[in-house]
């Protein structure tokens, strides 16, 4: 049992996902195939139920990520301070996210980072999240959370953080609904769609609706996933949002998701920077710390 093993193990015992942790940790499959089977012969347990369609963490699993992270979180405590001195480290590192990724993905983070390094200045700018690749190739801002493009940037480095659904919302109370979801599913054609004005959103939304060989009737183009669920309660017509957008909207209760058939393909929702900045001596700690 090494570092570097239990680096992917808890990086798949999040993602459970062989391909992309081998992707996103420069290994092959077979690789990292290899390391959990050593993982698993040195432990003397399953740590992972796979199949054909899953992977699912064991209980033994479970118990090993707590001890992994934790033997990993002081390693990095360790090698920072060794690599990067904590009073050494000075300056401001600006973070781009939605409204919505403010406060359910970043405060963990943004709260070990500032606890570890207290003289950094963090400075958060909030807006659409469709800009948010663009903003860090741009370099408007240091880091972002975005969701991943389907052909990734060659410049940006990238961490999953987690894969969300999209889903169609309608209002919950409106005179409008029994019309629009007569036979359960919406008639596309018809009903009033209010759709993000760029972004990968409406990438997937133009190509679900090409795929079902329908010409929606738009309503509304929209920045931003909060507004798009605002005019849904409205009763301005059927929106296409993130479902986390939902979980963490005050007006999620006075919405109805709508599961699509077939189902679009969800975001991988994560940081993302451009990778020759992370020899810089904050970005390299900040990254370090996402990565845990």
């Amino acid at each position: 049992m090494d570092f570097r093993t239990l680096s992917l193990f808890t990086h798949l015992a999040h993602t459970l996902h062989f391909a992309n942790t081998a992707n996103q940790m420069a290994v092959s499959p077979s690789t990292l195939s290899r390391s959990m089977q050593r993982l698993e012969q040195e432990t003397g347990c399953a740590l992972f139920e796979r199949d054909n369609r899953s992977v699912v963490l064991t209980n033994e699993g479970k118990r090993l990520l707590g001890f992994a992270e934790r033997w990993l979180q002081e390693w990095q405590d360790l090698r920072d301070d060794l690599r990067h001195p904590r009073e050494a480290l000075q300056g401001r590192i600006r973070v781009f996210c939605s409204v919505t990724a403010s406060y359910f993905l970043l405060p963990e983070v943004l709260g070990r980072f500032r606890h570890r390094y207290p003289q950094l200045e963090l400075k958060l700018e909030t807006g659409d999240a469709a800009l948010a690749v663009d903003k860090v190739l741009q370099e408007e801002t240091d880091i972002a959370i975005a969701a991943r493009p389907d052909a990734l940037p060659a410049r940006l480095q990238y961490c999953l953080l987690q894969r969300v659904p999209l889903v169609f919302i309608a209002p919950r109370n409106s005179t409008n609904v029994s019309q629009w979801l007569k036979d359960g599913e919406p008639d596309w054609s018809q009903v009033p769609l209010i759709v993000s004005q760029q972004g990968l959103a409406r990438k997937r939304c133009d190509q679900w609706f090409r795929n079902k060989g329908i010409s929606p009737n738009i309503y509304a183009e929209v920045a931003g996933n909060e507004a798009i669920v605002s005019m849904v309660t409205l009763d301005c017509g059927i929106g296409l949002v993130p479902e986390a957008v939902i979980e963490h909207s005050t007006f999620g209760s006075q919405v109805r998701v709508i599961q699509p058939v077939p189902a679009l393909k969800p975001f991988e929702v994560g940081f993302c920077v451009l990778k020759r900045r992370l020899e810089e001596p904050l970005l390299h700690a900040f990254w370090q710390m996402v990565q845990q």
